[in-house]
């Protein structure tokens, strides 16, 4: 059974800043998002080892380093405009637009 969809404040082109964990006080932007297990996808966040087999000639294999989901609970969008992370407002009269709580101004919709 699925639950209902939540209504997410992260959307793919943000840019965030990680907040807790080992990449903490980093930042990068969201490259995909996962909504029903709550988690993203940040550029150069959270990277881990795999090994890779090659697959033909030409590929090599070896260790390679790539990018797993954080959940978004431990990511914060960064505003442009003061240039902070902020938690992120909705406007009332608009429905798809966000706000930054700290300085008001409208937050990119991608």
């Amino acid at each position: 059974m699925m639950k209902n969809p939540v209504k997410l404040n992260l959307k793919k082109g943000d840019t965030v800043k990680v907040m807790t964990g080992n990449d903490r006080g980093k930042q990068g932007k969201i490259l995909f998002v996962f909504p029903e297990k709550n988690k993203a996808i940040v550029e150069g966040i959270n990277l881990v080892k795999k090994h890779q087999r090659a697959k033909s000639q030409t590929e090599q294999g070896g260790i390679i380093s790539k990018e797993s989901p954080i959940n978004l609970s431990n990511l914060m969008i960064v505003c442009q405009s003061c240039h902070a992370p902020t938690r992120v407002k909705r406007n009332p009269d608009k429905p798809g637009e966000r706000i930054c709580a700290r300085c008001g101004a409208v937050l990119a919709n991608k």
